[in-house]
Protein backbone atom coordinates (compact mmCIF):
# COMPACT_ATOMS: atom_id res chain seq x y z
CA UNK A 1 0.00 0.00 0.00
CA UNK A 2 0.98 3.61 -0.48
CA UNK A 3 0.07 6.40 1.91
CA UNK A 4 0.43 9.47 -0.30
CA UNK A 5 0.70 12.75 1.62
CA UNK A 6 -0.16 15.64 -0.68
CA UNK A 7 -0.57 19.36 -0.10
CA UNK A 8 1.14 22.51 -1.18
CA UNK A 9 4.77 23.35 -0.50
CA UNK A 10 5.22 24.28 3.14
CA UNK A 11 2.21 22.28 4.33
CA UNK A 12 4.42 19.92 6.36
CA UNK A 13 4.36 16.81 4.16
CA UNK A 14 7.96 15.72 4.73
CA UNK A 15 7.82 16.30 8.48
CA UNK A 16 4.47 14.54 8.77
CA UNK A 17 5.62 11.59 6.63
CA UNK A 18 8.62 11.06 8.92
CA UNK A 19 6.25 10.99 11.89
CA UNK A 20 3.72 8.70 10.16
CA UNK A 21 6.30 6.06 9.25
CA UNK A 22 6.97 4.73 12.77
CA UNK A 23 3.22 4.59 13.44
CA UNK A 24 2.52 2.18 10.55
CA UNK A 25 4.15 -1.23 10.91
CA UNK A 26 6.45 -2.34 8.10
CA UNK A 27 6.49 1.06 6.42
CA UNK A 28 9.14 3.16 4.73
CA UNK A 29 9.26 6.75 3.47
CA UNK A 30 9.86 7.24 -0.24
CA UNK A 31 10.09 10.90 -1.22
CA UNK A 32 9.16 11.19 -4.89
CA UNK A 33 11.03 14.50 -5.00
CA UNK A 34 14.26 12.49 -5.00
CA UNK A 35 13.18 10.98 -8.33
CA UNK A 36 12.84 14.52 -9.68
CA UNK A 37 16.22 15.50 -8.27
CA UNK A 38 17.78 12.56 -10.11
CA UNK A 39 16.25 13.75 -13.38
CA UNK A 40 17.47 17.29 -12.70
CA UNK A 41 21.03 15.94 -12.40
CA UNK A 42 21.07 14.58 -15.97
CA UNK A 43 23.65 16.37 -18.11
CA UNK A 44 23.11 17.91 -20.44
CA UNK A 45 19.78 18.70 -18.87
CA UNK A 46 16.34 17.62 -19.96
CA UNK A 47 14.16 20.18 -21.75
CA UNK A 48 13.71 23.32 -19.65
CA UNK A 49 10.81 23.51 -17.21
CA UNK A 50 9.96 25.24 -13.97
CA UNK A 51 8.91 21.94 -12.34
CA UNK A 52 10.25 18.43 -12.90
CA UNK A 53 6.72 17.05 -12.63
CA UNK A 54 6.17 18.34 -16.18
CA UNK A 55 8.66 15.74 -17.43
CA UNK A 56 6.72 12.56 -18.32
CA UNK A 57 9.61 10.35 -17.12
CA UNK A 58 9.17 11.70 -13.58
CA UNK A 59 5.60 10.44 -13.31
CA UNK A 60 6.48 7.06 -14.86
CA UNK A 61 9.56 6.65 -12.66
CA UNK A 62 7.58 7.47 -9.50
CA UNK A 63 5.20 4.61 -10.33
CA UNK A 64 8.01 2.24 -11.29
CA UNK A 65 10.13 3.11 -8.25
CA UNK A 66 7.25 2.65 -5.81
CA UNK A 67 6.23 -0.63 -7.46
CA UNK A 68 9.73 -2.04 -7.41
CA UNK A 69 10.40 -1.02 -3.82
CA UNK A 70 7.11 -2.62 -2.73
CA UNK A 71 7.89 -5.75 -4.75
CA UNK A 72 11.21 -5.95 -2.95
CA UNK A 73 10.16 -5.04 0.60
CA UNK A 74 6.40 -5.38 0.85
CA UNK A 75 4.71 -3.29 3.48
CA UNK A 76 3.67 0.31 3.08
CA UNK A 77 5.33 3.28 1.43
CA UNK A 78 4.66 6.70 2.92
CA UNK A 79 5.13 9.16 0.06
CA UNK A 80 5.16 12.90 0.73
CA UNK A 81 4.77 14.77 -2.56
CA UNK A 82 2.86 17.75 -3.87
CA UNK A 83 0.86 16.92 -6.99
CA UNK A 84 -1.49 19.75 -7.95
CA UNK A 85 -2.00 18.97 -11.65
CA UNK A 86 -4.98 16.64 -11.92
CA UNK A 87 -3.83 14.79 -15.08
CA UNK A 88 -0.51 14.08 -13.36
CA UNK A 89 -2.28 12.66 -10.31
CA UNK A 90 -4.50 10.56 -12.56
CA UNK A 91 -1.45 9.21 -14.42
CA UNK A 92 0.36 8.29 -11.20
CA UNK A 93 -2.66 6.79 -9.45
CA UNK A 94 -3.71 4.84 -12.57
CA UNK A 95 -0.15 3.52 -12.95
CA UNK A 96 -0.13 2.32 -9.36
CA UNK A 97 -3.60 0.78 -9.78
CA UNK A 98 -2.40 -1.14 -12.87
CA UNK A 99 0.15 -2.79 -10.59
CA UNK A 100 -2.50 -3.55 -7.96
CA UNK A 101 -1.09 -1.06 -5.46
CA UNK A 102 -3.76 0.52 -3.27
CA UNK A 103 -3.26 4.20 -2.43
CA UNK A 104 -4.56 6.11 0.55
CA UNK A 105 -4.36 9.73 -0.57
CA UNK A 106 -4.22 12.40 2.14
CA UNK A 107 -3.99 16.16 1.72
CA UNK A 108 -2.50 18.35 4.41
CA UNK A 109 -4.61 21.48 4.24
CA UNK A 110 -4.43 24.88 5.88
CA UNK A 111 -5.94 28.21 4.92
CA UNK A 112 -3.90 30.48 2.68
CA UNK A 113 -2.88 32.88 5.48
CA UNK A 114 -1.59 30.00 7.62
CA UNK A 115 0.33 28.48 4.71
CA UNK A 116 1.85 31.85 3.75
CA UNK A 117 2.87 32.44 7.37
CA UNK A 118 4.54 29.03 7.63
CA UNK A 119 6.47 29.58 4.41
CA UNK A 120 7.52 33.09 5.43
CA UNK A 121 8.69 31.94 8.88
CA UNK A 122 10.62 28.94 7.51
CA UNK A 123 13.61 30.98 6.26
CA UNK A 124 14.90 34.52 6.63
CA UNK A 125 14.12 34.98 2.93
CA UNK A 126 10.83 33.20 2.13
CA UNK A 127 10.96 30.74 -0.75
CA UNK A 128 9.48 32.30 -3.90
CA UNK A 129 9.09 28.75 -5.29
CA UNK A 130 6.91 27.70 -2.36
CA UNK A 131 4.93 30.94 -2.34
CA UNK A 132 4.11 30.65 -6.05
CA UNK A 133 2.21 27.40 -5.41
CA UNK A 134 -0.28 28.84 -2.92
CA UNK A 135 -2.72 29.93 -5.64
CA UNK A 136 -2.46 26.70 -7.70
CA UNK A 137 -3.00 24.72 -4.49
CA UNK A 138 -6.15 26.73 -3.68
CA UNK A 139 -7.44 26.10 -7.22
CA UNK A 140 -6.67 22.37 -7.10
CA UNK A 141 -8.28 22.09 -3.65
CA UNK A 142 -11.41 23.83 -4.93
CA UNK A 143 -11.73 21.93 -8.20
CA UNK A 144 -10.53 18.34 -7.66
CA UNK A 145 -7.92 17.65 -4.99
CA UNK A 146 -10.11 17.67 -1.90
CA UNK A 147 -12.62 15.40 -3.62
CA UNK A 148 -9.82 12.90 -4.42
CA UNK A 149 -8.24 12.69 -1.00
CA UNK A 150 -8.81 12.51 2.71
CA UNK A 151 -8.28 16.08 3.90
CA UNK A 152 -6.41 16.68 7.15
CA UNK A 153 -6.83 20.32 8.14
CA UNK A 154 -3.56 21.25 9.79
CA UNK A 155 -4.44 24.88 10.48
CA UNK A 156 -4.54 24.14 14.22
CA UNK A 157 -2.67 20.81 14.32
CA UNK A 158 0.95 20.02 14.97
CA UNK A 159 2.73 17.69 12.55
CA UNK A 160 2.61 15.00 15.24
CA UNK A 161 -1.18 15.35 15.55
CA UNK A 162 -1.58 15.22 11.76
CA UNK A 163 0.62 12.11 11.61
CA UNK A 164 -1.45 10.38 14.29
CA UNK A 165 -4.65 11.17 12.38
CA UNK A 166 -3.27 9.75 9.14
CA UNK A 167 -1.85 6.64 10.78
CA UNK A 168 -5.09 6.10 12.68
CA UNK A 169 -7.13 6.37 9.48
CA UNK A 170 -4.83 3.89 7.72
CA UNK A 171 -4.95 1.40 10.60
CA UNK A 172 -8.74 1.64 10.91
CA UNK A 173 -9.35 0.34 7.37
Amino acid sequence: MIVWINGTHGAGKTTTAALVQPLIPDSRVLDAEKVGETLMDITPGLPGTDNFQHWPPWRQLVVDTARRVLDYTGGTLVMPMTVLVEPYWREISAGLARHGIPVRHFVLHADQDTLRGRIEREHVVPSPFRLQYLRPYAEAARTWLHAEAEVVDTTHLTADEAARRIAGAVRSR
